[in-house]
């Protein structure tokens, strides 16, 4: 293909995904979709810049009101999140936990976090897994515990199981976090031991910052990690809420450790998300929640088996769906796909006994965030599980993109903005 036609074909397809998002019914728990500000800071000239270092001690000229933006974007991070220090540089939620474990531990330290079919993380992974915590900083991966009828860390097993192996870093949080964790039962723990307790809040930072889910620094967590585009509708990126203590530890984890330039337009586009979860974030929360529950309601009552039944389904944004009988996460996902309806397929926690894997797993994961962010409430989930009924029955599913393509024709634009009823998915031609 010569430059001139793959230099056009790129621009076709970014509108035809355009054109499709406008069209679905998007369950990905861990995307969002942004107001059209938070999209204009992206679009910025600090998008072409650097600012290594700290506000004030950058290796860098030029940085006056660059300064002034991430100075901004700390304060308004302390006060939604109530922490006594913010650091708003790590490029994700990844590089975020690899600082925290940098500024805690050190290679060869024990770590205790959720194994993956239970909610964990891969930046929370074993060396042999690949993962962050284990492959790139070295620590020894043990397990939570885990009570499967509840759907929760194990905290009587989890007690014995810290003062067995004393860890250096206590982590919670994960990617499929249906309830709060138990961080306030294992504070006195950590102090005895001298462990550190981090939290992952990627997923639920939006909830934390809204007031409707457990707020881990208040509840004894050092540390809160968080990427900040999932239920917190900003821009892909990171963040870091610790202890005013562990400050110069973190800062310096984050640059030089595990940053050189921090995507400053990321940074300019996180302050006006900040912003409007200040503004907007109580009732965008509370919002995402009774959707949550009553999709998972919903989907109950039509036959699924929806994880947490007896628990309330989920506090969160996320559902669990176990669909073996409707044969399976990756056929799920596929046909719900051709239905024009996003959702990714999910490891549960017994599913490895049981001889599954991530490839094709027994469960699907379905997320609120962006269709709440859309307008939707609770009659609209009633329609969603309508729709997601009919594709895993059998019907067809490119009929039953007809009636989504339809449904979807009515929530187009952003809601708990400043700028509200902004257009969700306009292609934006600058050429």
């Amino acid at each position: 293909m010569k430059p001139r036609e793959a230099f056009e074909r790129t621009f076709e397809l970014l509108r035809l995904h355009h054109q499709w998002m406008k069209e679905t019914i998007n369950l990905i728990a861990s995307e969002n979709v942004t107001s059209l500000a938070v999209r204009e800071a992206l679009l910025t000239d600090f998008q072409h810049r650097y600012a290594e270092g700290w506000p004030g001690e950058r290796v860098y000229a030029g940085c006056k009101y660059i300064d002034q933006v991430e100075l901004l974007g700390i304060e308004l991070a302390k006060e939604l999140f109530e922490a006594e220090h913010a650091n708003v540089q790590p490029t994700s939620g990844v590089a975020a936990n690899l600082a925290m474990y940098t500024a805690l531990t050190d290679p060869g330290d024990r770590m205790m976090s959720l194994a993956i079919p239970a909610g964990g993380h891969i930046s929370m992974g074993k060396k042999k897994l690949g993962g962050t915590a284990g492959a790139v900083h070295g620590l020894e991966v043990e397990y939570w515990p885990f009570d499967e009828k509840k759907m929760n860390i194990d905290v009587e097993e989890g007690l014995k199981k810290v003062r067995e192996i004393k860890p250096k870093l206590l982590l919670f949080g994960g990617s499929v976090l249906l309830f709060p964790h138990p961080v306030k039962e294992f504070r006195e723990v950590a102090e005895e031991i001298g462990a550190y307790i981090g939290y992952d809040a990627a997923h639920v930072a939006g909830l934390i910052a809204g007031k409707q889910f457990q707020n881990p620094l208040k509840e004894g967590a050092d540390v809160m990690t968080c990427s900040t585009h999932k239920t917190l509708p900003g821009p892909q990126h990171g963040m870091i809420l610790c202890r005013k203590e562990l400050a110069e530890a973190v800062n310096r984890a984050v640059f030089p450790g595990v940053v050189s330039n921090h995507h400053l337009h990321c940074v300019a586009a996180l302050n006006v998300a900040l912003a409007e979860m200040l503004e907007f974030g109580r009732e965008y929360a509370a919002q995402i929640v009774k959707n949550a529950r009553r999709l998972a309601e919903e989907l109950y009552e039509g036959g699924l088996r929806v994880v947490g039944a007896d628990l309330g389904f989920t506090s969160s944004h996320i559902v669990l769906v176990e669909v073996v009988r409707e044969g399976g996460g990756r056929k799920v996902e596929e046909r719900l796909e051709r239905a024009n309806i996003l959702v990714n397929r999910n490891l549960l926690p017994w599913d490895i006994r049981e001889g599954r894997h991530y490839k094709d797993p027994g469960g699907i994961r379905l997320g609120v965030s962006e269709v709440t962010r859309l307008g939707m409430k609770e009659e609209e989930m009633g329609r969603i599980a309508e729709f997601i009924l009919r594709v895993v029955r059998g019907e067809n599913p490119e009929k039953v993109a007809q009636d989504v393509r339809e449904f979807r024709r009515g929530f187009t634009r952003v809601h708990y903005a400043f700028d509200s009823m902004d257009e969700a998915y306009e292609y934006i031609r600058l050429r």
